[in-house]
């Protein structure tokens, strides 16, 4: 029998105490990793011991990490092997070494992130656990820290227009993350991290299998980043102190011809920052930001078989969450309590190995109540059922042409019936090269405050319009080439996608210093994304990635088109990956520079001086890890953003929290400089 468990450490803890620990901690990690020097695994033959001449050649190849999307639509697919390469302790953390997503600090104060894709913001990606919708409206500011990297076996990101099947909401693409599975080999994993900043973390996935068909997981997670940081001296801690568990238990049920697979997970989380100790009189005059997060979540979905040969089948899934966040931001308060529920029939079949049919039925249900103390906001009440209906057509001739076309409407409580086409090409006229084109349409109900209820923390007046549906067409063109040199294969992609909108919420920061206001698009909006990368084995266990990404985003501002604020215009990145021979080391390092962009229109602060600089300019980062392999765990050590660049001034008018000019918003670049962590996954096996 396999049990995973959890024991949370934090109440016999004191502060001080806590240092102690993380140094032992490190210190240990540090010293087992020197002595792996020193001491090779006795189950690895050395060369001169083999005194047998081998009838028989093995030939092996060593799995890619990432990987592009076999169909149609554009998209890459990172497994373990990828995620390995750096410490990637939660979702957000995991695109370390990919060129096409950023992640990106949206506030210095409460810790939200989002990432970036195609030049947008992640609320125009749409986010997937296991083909499910999932961290809608008040999850999503904080949903990459949602996902812990250890329970993760692989990520898929679509860009563009995606698949019809999973709803209207993707715009700028999909990132689809598949967890750990219940049927996989028996067995227990553990995984501990600690790393300079005072971050500790705990994760342990364990399965049993209960009879042949029957099998069930737990996962676990707990994080504790419990210092106190002020590198840049502004009176402010730099990120905030997060506190989570975080379980889930999922069963699984294969048949012959059924399939059943469910689980339900909860996270508990309190983050608190703000306003130091020793910047404040006392106690009742600091700045705080204290938000606690209770989620609730479950899935399920059945599978009937009906003709394997066809690939027939009929699928029933669906899933729900409870959300219910408090959140402070120094003299306001805010309380939302929100549910999702979504579900899905579908049926697929194979007419043919040329023509494929997927047909399907949805139900959404979204519903936030809130409540809200802050002044000049009416936090109502939002409902919305939207039920859809969709076919998608997929035609394959042999290896050389892929065409995929698909048509959706859905009928909305709020918005009425709206009709979603999207089409993707994909050509491949010789085996070294391929082509893809897609085009589509795609929608997004917008729930303003709960969305961005971190613009809570700044000192500017908050102003939210009514508002209506996003809606946006998205273009796109790739190709692929896979050259041969030297026996090795040179891999080169290169990618334009171009998304304009209809309408949009625009979060305009440019025309009142006092306000920030959240209204429809009047004017354009338009984001060009122009990308090219390329792999290549350099020599055996040696591969080097290089890639250059160029946006081009603007929006109305006040009337005037303007570049986004706060977005990079460029970013070059290069990366690095050595494993030896006998596969008991690795080495893994990645360098990127991200290019200047525009701040929003600055202004005059009381004392005179300009609140910023017009633009931001360019900064590199440097990440390294080692890892060391053994037969039952890995060591690894590494360090982020060991540059040590960071930006000086994350928080605007720290002398004054309470007045109108404070925000912490104005954030661009790293919060923190140079960082070192440790870390050891060990797999005992089956129990």
């Amino acid at each position: 029998m396999k049990i995973a468990s959890h024991i949370s450490l934090y109440p016999f803890w004191s502060l001080r105490r806590r240092h102690k620990h993380l140094r032992s901690f490190i210190t240990g990690i540090v010293a087992s990793l020197a002595l792996a020097v020193f001491g090779q695994t006795s189950n690895i033959s050395q060369p001169d011991t083999i005194k047998q001449e081998l009838n028989e050649v093995t030939v092996s190849a060593r799995i890619s990490g990432t990987s592009r999307l076999s169909g149609a639509e554009n998209g890459l697919r990172i497994n373990r092997v990828e995620l390995f390469k750096a410490a990637c302790c939660n979702l957000g953390e995991s695109f370390t070494t990919n060129p096409s997503v950023d992640v990106n600090y949206s506030d210095a104060a409460t810790g939200a992130k989002q990432i970036r894709l195609l030049g947008l913001s992640g609320t125009y990606v749409q986010m997937l656990t296991e083909n499910l919708p999932n961290f809608r409206g008040a999850a999503s500011p904080y949903s990459l820290d949602y996902v812990p990297g250890p329970w993760m076996n692989s990520i898929q990101v679509s860009k563009g227009a995606s698949s019809v099947r999973n709803g209207y909401e993707s715009i700028t693409g999909q990132i689809d993350v598949e967890y750990l599975k219940p049927d996989n080999d028996q067995g227990l994993t553990i995984n501990l991290f600690g790393n300079s900043l005072g971050r500790f973390e705990a994760n342990a996935d364990g399965n049993l299998h209960i009879g042949q068909r029957l099998s069930t997981e737990l996962l676990a997670h707990y994080q504790d980043d419990w210092a106190h940081h002020d590198m840049n001296h502004d009176g402010f801690v730099d990120q905030p102190n997060v506190r989570q568990v975080n379980v889930q238990n999922r069963w699984k049920w294969r048949g012959d011809r059924y399939l059943f697979h469910a689980g339900m997970g909860y996270i508990n989380e309190k983050r608190d920052g703000g306003q130091t100790h020793h910047t404040a009189p006392d106690a009742h005059h600091l700045f705080g930001i204290n938000i606690k997060t209770d989620r609730y979540e479950g899935y399920m979905k059945h599978a009937f078989i009906i003709n394997p040969e066809h690939g027939t089948n009929i699928a029933l899934m669906g899933n729900f969450s409870a959300h219910n966040m408090d959140a402070a931001y120094g003299n306001k308060s805010y309380h939302v309590n929100q549910r999702n529920v979504y579900a899905q029939l579908l049926f697929e079949t194979d007419f043919n190995e040329s023509h494929n049919l997927s047909a399907g039925l949805s139900l959404a249900h979204d519903y936030l109540k809130q409540n809200l103390i802050y002044s000049g906001i009416d936090a109502d009440n939002e409902r919305e059922t939207t039920v859809g209906i969709y076919s998608q057509y997929t035609y394959t001739l042999s290896s050389h042409l892929v065409a995929m076309a698909g048509l959706r409407a859905d009928h909305s409580s709020l918005y009425g019936t709206f009709v979603t086409p999207r089409i993707h090409l994909k050509i491949t006229p010789h085996e070294v090269v391929s082509f893809r084109l897609s085009a589509g349409k795609g929608y997004r109900t917008v729930h303003a405050l709960v969305e961005n209820n971190y613009l809570m923390a700044s000192g500017r007046q908050l102003v939210i319009d009514e508002l209506k549906q996003e809606n946006a067409w998205n273009c796109g063109a790739s190709a692929s080439l896979y050259i041969p040199i030297r026996n090795k294969t040179l891999k080169v992609n290169a990618e334009y996608y171009h998304t304009r909108f209809g309408n949009q919420a625009v979060v305009d920061y440019d025309s009142d210093p006092s306000l920030i206001h959240i209204a429809n698009l009047d004017g354009k909006s338009y984001s060009n994304t122009l990308q090219i990368d390329a792999s290549y084995p350099i020599i055996s266990g040696l591969e080097l990635t290089a890639a250059y990404r160029w946006n081009d985003v603007k929006c109305t501002y006040g009337g005037q088109l303007l570049e986004k604020p706060l977005t990079s215009r460029y970013k070059a990145l290069i990366t690095a990956s050595y494993k030896t021979p006998l596969e008991l080391w690795q080495f893994d390092v990645t360098l990127q520079l991200n290019g200047g962009g525009r701040m929003p229109t600055p202004y005059t602060l009381p004392d005179g001086s300009m609140s910023w600089q017009s633009r931001f300019n360019a900064y590199p980062q440097l990440s390294a890890q080692v890892t060391r392999w053994f037969r039952h765990f890995s060591i690894y050590i590494g360090g982020e953003n060991l540059t040590g660049f960071r930006q000086k001034q994350t928080i605007i008018n720290t002398a004054d929290p309470w007045s109108e000019t404070f925000d912490p918003t104005m954030v661009w670049g790293p919060v923190h400089g140079a960082m070192v962590y440790a870390g050891i996954r060990i797999n005992i096996g089956r129990l």
